[in-house]
């Protein structure tokens, strides 16, 4: 279950390479070397060193090589041993050794010196960090991450379509919801609902996801705030169960926000709901190629104070999205930049009451020349079960 080549993708890279006159850039963090090998990898102990001319090298664990094998991209892979009995010394001393062979000769070498954060590895449960001594082996690196930023802020007609078969994974999912949620079922056993049908159903999905997994937050009514772990509140009738909800889909991803309701909901949530609808479309329709950045944020923010929330949400409203759920660029009222053909957002307002409840929404949206394209086909606002 491989992809081709995206040459589109990488030509591109490589025209940003010589604008910034790097000759080549080095990535360990695994949606960067996702982003240009193809490679997912298992435990994060992964490099790839991509030059300006010339073959990119991956370099990766010998127990990953049949994944290396079928799915990546550079004709050169440099395997490291996880253990080597004539070397006690962790993994990732060894790919050190190996990138700065790789980059030896290149010329003007970029890192990711100011890298915040970064997309899991395959494992999720055991991110791996490198140590000082990584960025100590390139001591003349340039800074390659705001490179990186801009180059993945425009996806490709392939990356497009990864990311649709992540947003289809989890409207799918969603529909599962609904038939099987039911009255006071624990936030915790939607959340398995969803989060099982992900990873069961879109593993395999139409032949085209080696793999897809599952991330949630689940809150029932007076639950619903913001940055709170799923608990154990049961689903109540005649108000929201809200499904802040993620899936990664063989390292592209969708990033949601939906909401079930099981019987008639309550007027108050009747009344929010249209309000934040109403938010919501008017960001929705902001974000069209040369549209401010900046300008959707005060957009929403004021629509929300003038429906009776001011200041919030305490959360952003839009971000980008791709080989991680989070990625520039973020559109906020003190930076800058327009809205570009080719970028994939998420736009997610919200409204909440005092002591718990309120209202999210969210969805992923393309933006093409006439404007945004919702990419889920599951319904925003309030969807009722059965």
């Amino acid at each position: 279950m491989s992809w081709p080549l995206d040459g589109a993708k990488l030509d591109r890279f490589r025209a940003l390479m010589a604008e910034e006159g790097l000759d080549a850039v080095v990535v360990r963090a695994p949606d960067n070397v996702l982003y240009l090998t193809n490679f997912w990898g298992m435990k994060g102990y992964d490099a790839c060193v991509f030059p300006r001319e010339g073959e990119p090298v991956l370099i990766c664990l010998e127990a990953s090589a049949e994944d290396a094998e079928r799915t990546a991209w550079t004709g050169e892979v440099r395997y490291v041993r996880g253990y080597d009995e004539a070397d006690p010394r962790p993994p990732l001393a060894r790919t050190l050794e190996a990138a700065v062979e790789a980059a030896r000769g290149h010329g003007r070498v970029g890192l990711e010196l100011s890298l915040g954060t970064q997309a899991s590895d395959r494992m999720v449960g055991e991110p791996t960090t490198f140590t000082k001594a990584w960025f100590d082996a390139f001591p003349d690196a340039a800074d390659a991450t705001p490179l990186l930023a801009r180059a993945r802020s425009i996806k490709t007609a392939q990356e497009v379509e990864r990311m649709r078969l992540a947003n289809e994974i989890a409207a799918a999912a969603m529909d599962h919801v609904r038939e099987h949620l039911r009255p006071f079922m624990k936030e915790s056993e939607a959340a398995a609902l969803w989060q099982g049908y992900v990873h069961g159903a879109g593993t395999g999905w139409h032949g085209k996801v080696e793999l897809a997994l599952p991330f949630s937050l689940v809150w029932s009514g007076p639950g619903i705030k913001t940055f709170t772990a799923t608990g154990d509140l049961p689903v109540r009738e005649g108000e929201p169960v809200l499904f802040e909800i993620w899936v990664c889909a063989d390292g592209y991803w969708a990033d949601h926000t939906k909401n079930l309701v099981f019987g008639e909901l309550t007027d108050r949530y009747r009344e929010l709901e249209h309000a934040l609808m109403d938010v919501y479309a008017r960001a929705v329709d902001h974000c069209r190629p040369g549209a401010s950045m900046a300008e959707l944020d005060v957009l929403v923010r004021d629509g929300i104070a003038a429906a009776g929330y001011p200041g919030q949400p305490t959360h952003p409203i839009c971000h980008g999205v791709g080989a991680r759920a989070h990625e520039p660029p973020y559109p906020h009222q003190a930076g800058g930049g327009v809205f570009e053909e080719g970028m994939v957002l998420a736009v997610e307002p919200g409204m909440y009451w005092e002591g718990g409840g309120g209202l999210r929404v969210e969805d992923n949206f393309l933006i093409t020349a006439t404007g945004a394209e919702k990419l889920s086909p599951f319904p925003d606002g309030i969807v009722s079960c059965g």
